[in-house]
């Protein structure tokens, strides 16, 4: 950490709950904080799971740290 404040600590996040709401939360009217947690549930899982990222050579998530962690083991 740099300094108190500073935008790059947060940058990861910050971009994840943009994409959060872009996707999901604006697109969909939950009625009720339990359908709204489904929702998210649902897209999270969506996320790690199925969603290919440009940052990860168009792979997604999941892949590649599942991939990573049997490498190390087998180290």
């Amino acid at each position: 950490m740099d300094g108190k404040g500073r935008w790059v600590d947060n940058v990861i996040v910050e971009r994840l709950w943009r994409s959060v709401k872009d996707e999901d939360v604006y697109l969909h009217a939950h009625e009720t904080p339990a359908a709204l947690r489904a929702g998210l549930t649902a897209y999270v899982q969506f996320y790690n799971t199925e969603r290919r990222h440009q940052a990860l050579n168009r792979q997604t998530p999941d892949t590649v740290y599942w991939a990573s962690s049997m490498t190390k083991k087998a180290a």
